[in-house]
């Protein structure tokens, strides 16, 4: 190669590198620039106050963004009344009558015999006083069997009393004393003379208190459901399933003793009012639902809200939201995206 060739090589290394310096120096401000128009175009739509964060869009970004608010309508919502049961036999309480009867009978007895020796311990007590015209020895032998009468009356009187507190614990006030009368009530008459059968209905812990009348189906047997009638609360709880106790009473028609029983209607005595969140206004994050609340015309904040009661459209809701509150029913995601991006931001500042 002459020294020709190298002269122009050379040049033209050197006009290269002018120019690729001379395209650094312009494009720098122009990618100064456009960085100043990306700080621009990109506001900061993301306030934190105690610590909440509130996304701020202005009208004209939410009309680009198809972000749509609604107002919450009130809403009554009636819980349905799930139950599980089955037919009690009344051989427990049958057997704890018999006994009531018999304690009834020997109590009779016991209060016959202390009438009759007191009135012969009161009448040899007199004779005695009056120039002893009985011995002092039959005085005492009368006084010692009034005393042994007495203290039987007493022991049968506390037999009976168990027998009642016995009734009471096991079936309650109305059922279990209502079954050691003499003459007992209609109702307790028909479950006696099996005209009626006695139910023991399991309804849920949250349930505020049992209705009136149910309507039961034998599980898996096929027969329309009964009704059933409210007798009484339970003392005890069901050995197998956890909840409320409740007897009712049904015909004895259809149904027989260990049968066991479900329940599902309206729950029209605990109706409750408030408002449904809308299935589309709801992001999940976090594991919980969510929904943004329209603080102002430009303001929203996330809120969680209560999904344990699932409505045909949506979630019903009665303690944190009210009618008239309004929520974003469309671009909540995009909201969220929003307010997720602000976040890894701020960490990467840190």
């Amino acid at each position: 190669m002459n020294k020709k060739a190298v002269a122009i090589i050379i040049v033209q290394a050197c006009m290269i590198v002018v120019l690729l310096w001379l395209l650094v120096l312009f494009s720098k401000d122009e990618f100064e620039a456009f960085n100043e128009e990306e700080e621009i175009e990109s506001p900061q739509r993301i306030q934190t106050e105690a610590g909440i964060s509130t996304i701020v869009l202005s009208a004209e970004t939410q009309q680009q963004s198809d972000i749509r608010t609604a107002p919450l309508n009130m809403t009554k919502y009636q819980p349905m009344l799930e139950g599980l049961g089955n037919v009690l036999s009344l051989d427990g309480l049958l057997s704890l009558r018999t006994q009531y009867m018999n304690a009834l009978g020997d109590l009779a007895v016991a209060q016959a015999s202390l009438s009759n020796s007191k009135n012969d311990y009161e009448r040899l007590s007199l004779l005695n006083q009056h120039d002893r015209n009985i011995s002092d020895r039959m005085l005492v032998a009368a006084e010692a069997l009034y005393k042994s009468d007495l203290a039987k009356l007493q022991a049968h009187e506390a037999a009976l009393e168990n027998l009642r507190y016995t009734a009471r614990q096991q079936w309650g006030e109305r059922l279990g004393l209502g079954m050691l009368e003499p003459k007992p009530s209609a109702e307790i008459n028909a479950l006696l003379e099996y005209r009626q059968v006695l139910l023991r209905i399991v309804l849920p812990p949250q349930q505020a208190e049992a209705t009136q009348t149910l309507r039961v189906t034998p599980v898996g047997s096929g027969i329309p459901p009964v009704t059933a009638h409210l007798l009484a609360l339970s003392p005890q709880a069901d050995p197998v399933l956890q909840g409320k106790t409740y007897f009712y009473t049904a015909p004895a028609t259809s149904l027989r003793a260990g049968m066991r029983l479900s329940t599902r209607e309206l729950d029209t005595a605990n109706m409750m009012t408030g408002v449904v969140i809308p299935q589309q206004a709801v992001v999940w994050y976090g594991g919980k639902a969510w929904v943004y609340r329209k603080h102002d015309a430009d303001k929203f904040v996330r809120e969680p809200i209560n999904t344990d009661i699932e409505s045909d459209n949506g979630w019903f809701n009665r303690d944190k939201f009210k009618p008239g509150d309004t929520i974003v029913t469309n671009g909540a995601q995009l909201l969220l995206s929003e307010e997720l991006k602000y976040q890894i931001t701020n960490e990467n500042d840190d």
